[in-house]
């Protein structure tokens, strides 16, 4: 019989945008931190903020967009990275970490994990 599989909120939502958050300083989640998405406004160079969400205990949040709610175009995830590290008695060489990608079928979902530590970050599309 398979082994039934851990969920968190963010795994059993139907979105079609998840994000993730790594401390890798510790190798532990990054809780509580800031995540904000945007989407940019042809013509121009004007954003339009979706949503604003904050990390849990496994460094995961609900979806940034639900399932119907993606479209093609330019996003952006806007990581509060300086107020995390603050809150844990740190400073950061980057105050916060943008992610620009571009959805090109609405109907795919995305993930986009982020791995932090006071002087570097990743990101990658991950699934």
């Amino acid at each position: 019989t398979p082994l039934p599989q851990a969920r968190g909120p963010s795994e059993t939502a139907k979105g079609s945008l998840t994000t993730h958050v790594l401390n890798t300083a510790t190798g532990l989640p990054a809780a509580g931190l800031a995540v904000r998405l945007a989407q940019l406004q042809e013509p121009g160079p004007q954003w339009t903020e979706l949503a604003q969400r904050w990390t849990d205990k496994d460094g995961r949040c609900l979806p940034l967009l639900a399932a119907e709610q993606a479209k093609a175009g330019t996003y952006k995830l806007r990581f509060e990275t300086a107020a995390y590290w603050q809150s844990l008695g740190h400073t950061s060489f980057y105050p916060f970490v943008e992610v620009v990608f571009t959805i090109t079928n609405p109907a795919q979902k995305l993930h986009i994990p982020l791995l932090i530590s006071p002087y570097s970050y990743t990101t990658y599309r991950g699934s």
